[in-house]
């Protein structure tokens, strides 16, 4: 069921709830765990699908096309449900603002820092968001319990994501240290956008995908005019349906799911998908692209997922499991 105000996208826009009053998630169930697993698998699929479409499509033209593509996507369907996306210039402040932290800055930084840094230290160093969500929560915010249990969870996966990517890749740490701080820069932007993000929790999760994708497509679209030529250029068919595919699938729905998920299970639960990217990552690159299969991807992903469990399960039934151990 829609909450009040749903016609028009959400709640008034100057009803917006504070972070700590949105913060301690109800009762969770095997539901909200899907949507946690379902937004891991819709944004894994940018890994295959970014290389497939960057072959013959420019970085910045990319973006933007396939954020326009998202954001057409869910007008669409907003429209067939009946909600109209807000007019209020407050509301698309705050469209813009969770782009902008969420999407355009971090990515924009990360793909310049690329250029300088392997793609594997790349992967290590985007994976510490879990660990500045937790860090920022349990210092700055407290708007959700930040327990020791959901920290080593945090330390598990990022030692799961070494793991599957490889020992070697700590190697090149330190020889790159402006675009290595700049990821991780990036990484503290993310964090924080899954926490500034409980701030649109009366607005419906389609809404806001809606309208920070429509922001964020529109902002790019003439740089990628006045930098790519798009006229010009001539993507590959592959190219085209890893847009089209890419906009729906990664972006559309992973977006939506992803503001489901920071409403149902919190800021700290919701970031443990990002642990659990890595080794459906390597299996989507696997399965489309041919990759070998990385030879400590076992011990990867056990760690992976004992991290993903610390950081989601409930501290109750962490006790009544250790309780029943006892006896």
């Amino acid at each position: 069921m829609l909450k009040r105000g749903a016609k028009t996208g959400g709640v008034a826009a100057g009803a917006i709830t504070p972070i700590s009053s949105t913060a301690a998630p109800g009762a969770r169930g095997w539901r909200d765990y899907a949507l946690l697993l379902a937004l891991a698998c819709c944004w894994s699929s940018t890994y295959p699908l970014t290389k497939i479409g960057l072959g013959s499509i420019p970085p910045v033209t990319f973006i933007s096309a396939r954020s326009l593509v998202a954001a057409l996507f869910l007008l669409v369907v907003l429209r067939i449900r009946g909600i109209r996306i807000p007019t209020d210039i407050k509301a698309w402040k705050l469209f813009a603002f969770q782009q902008t932290i969420n999407s355009t800055i971090p990515f924009l930084v990360i793909t310049w820092a690329q250029l300088y840094v392997p793609a594997s230290n790349t992967v290590v160093l985007a994976s510490t968001t879990p660990i500045f969500a937790f860090l920022i929560t349990w210092a700055i915010t407290r708007h959700e319990p930040a327990s020791l249990l959901k920290f080593v969870g945090a330390i598990l996966g990022l030692a799961g994501t070494v793991a599957i990517i490889g020992l070697d890749a700590l190697s090149g740490f330190g020889r790159e240290i402006v675009a290595e701080s700049a990821i991780l820069l990036a990484t503290v932007s993310f964090a924080c956008a899954t926490i500034f993000g409980l701030r649109l929790s009366d607005y419906d999760p389609m809404v806001v995908a809606a309208g920070s994708l429509l922001f964020g497509g529109s902002v790019l679209l003439p740089v990628a005019l006045i930098v790519d030529h798009p006229w010009t250029l001539h993507p590959t068919p592959q190219a085209l349906v890893a847009t089209v595919t890419m906009g729906i699938f990664s972006s559309a729905f992973g977006l939506m799911l992803f503001y489901m998920c920071l409403t149902r299970l919190g800021t700290l639960t919701t970031n443990a998908q990002g642990y659990l990217r890595i080794p459906i990552g390597v299996a989507l690159s696997v399965i489309l692209l041919g990759e070998s299969v990385p030879s400590n991807l076992a011990l990867g992903l056990v760690l992976v997922m004992f991290g993903v469990a610390a950081m989601t399960v409930p501290a109750d039934a962490v006790k009544r499991w250790l309780s029943r151990l006892r006896r």
